[in-house]
């Protein structure tokens, strides 16, 4: 007969169990109405995943309470104190993936305004994977199920392929000029989304392993890798870049930047980058010297003629050139200056996408 102890623990444990299970539901559901409101077209739909983010943050906040009081009140070993420690792992994951649905509605609200035919089979068909894949990773947690969990991760390869095709079509749709230029951010950012909805899977898997077998599975034989961005000022450009790829949410990435002669970042970097959801207000700017273990670097971009002369010499790092005009300096409209803003944005989003993908999907070490 099991002791009162022994009672006691399975109760709070099954507690954080239904929590998780609800939580995976609600973030699930998020990315399931996203879909629809995609496909559909459909505002309200949009606004309603936005609002309902908000129960996912206040279920994030209950289930580390119960995590850590399970660890307080049993001082659990072996299986029960990796039980714990993973709760409150899957606990941040599932909440970062309602950031995402969020993030993906509100991109859906920009393209409700645009009067254009949007790509839908390439956003059905990575949905239709994503989604699938979060709630097997889910239910292999909650149901102790390990070979679940290793079927599961395998779907995140073919999810990368899927992304990356369909970046390629997008790309090649506005191109041809059959789709605005206002619609190709926020469709980027929503393939881009699903995408790491797939990642976060993934992490859940690697976590529910963990946690039945007592084997760490996460990024076995994966070092950091550090981009750091260059040019004239820090004020303009490197921020944006650094902005974008932070925005990216790579795990196996840092990213830094530096100028050759900081100045204070620029104001309508600041507004351009708010209305892309990229909060910079709080950053600042700084020599090429100051950028922490710029000596452990592994790419150095230049986006300026002058960065290039800075980077250090000799250096093991791979040296890049992505000089292009920095719009803080363009004169002419608030149109003109706008486009050239655009541009940029457009320019670093695809290049520091594609360069983190050929780390990734090359395995690089």
């Amino acid at each position: 007969m099991a002791t009162h102890y022994e009672l006691t623990m399975q109760r709070d444990a099954d507690r954080i169990r239904s929590k998780v299970e609800v939580m995976g539901a609600l973030a699930s559901d998020a990315l399931d109405g996203c879909v629809r409101a995609y496909l559909e077209r459909n505002r309200l739909l949009a606004y309603t995943v936005i609002l309902r983010d908000r129960q996912i943050d206040e279920l994030e906040k209950e289930i580390d309470q119960l995590c850590l009081e399970f660890i307080v009140r049993h001082q659990p070993a072996g299986k029960h104190l990796r039980f714990a420690y993973v709760g409150l792992r899957i606990n941040l994951e599932l909440e970062r993936i309602g950031d995402y649905a969020e993030s993906i509605a509100r991109q859906i609200v920009k393209l409700s305004n645009l009067e254009c035919s949007l790509p839908m089979e390439r956003v059905r068909e990575i949905s239709g994977m994503s989604v699938p894949m979060l709630r097997d990773a889910v239910k292999s947690f909650l149901t102790e199920d390990e070979a679940l969990a290793r079927r599961t991760i395998l779907v995140e390869d073919e999810i990368d392929g899927l992304k990356s095709l369909a970046t390629a079509e997008i790309l090649q749709t506005q191109q041809k000029q059959e789709l605005p230029i206002e619609a190709l951010h926020p469709l980027l950012t929503i393939v881009r989304r699903f995408e790491r909805v797939s990642d976060q899977a993934r992490n859940i898997c690697e976590e529910a392993l963990y946690f039945l077998t007592g084997e760490y599975q996460k990024h076995l034989g994966n070092d950091v890798w550090r981009m750091v961005f260059v040019d004239q000022d820090n004020a303009c450009l490197s921020q944006m870049a650094e902005a974008i790829a932070n925005s990216l949410g790579q795990p196996k990435f840092v990213f830094a930047s530096g100028g050759v002669d900081p100045k204070p970042i620029d104001p309508d970097t600041i507004e351009f980058l708010k209305s892309k959801e990229i909060d910079i207000s709080k950053a600042i700017s700084r020599p090429l010297n100051r950028v922490p273990n710029l000596e452990y670097s592994q790419v150095l971009v230049g986006l300026s003629r002058e960065a290039k002369r800075m980077f250090p010499s000799p250096t093991r790092a791979v040296c890049l050139d992505w000089t292009i005009p920095d719009p803080s300096k363009v004169e002419g409209s608030a149109a003109v200056r706008r486009a050239a803003y655009e541009f940029a944005f457009n320019y670093l989003y695809q290049h520091i996408s594609d360069i983190c993908e050929a780390v990734l999907s090359d395995k690089i070490d």
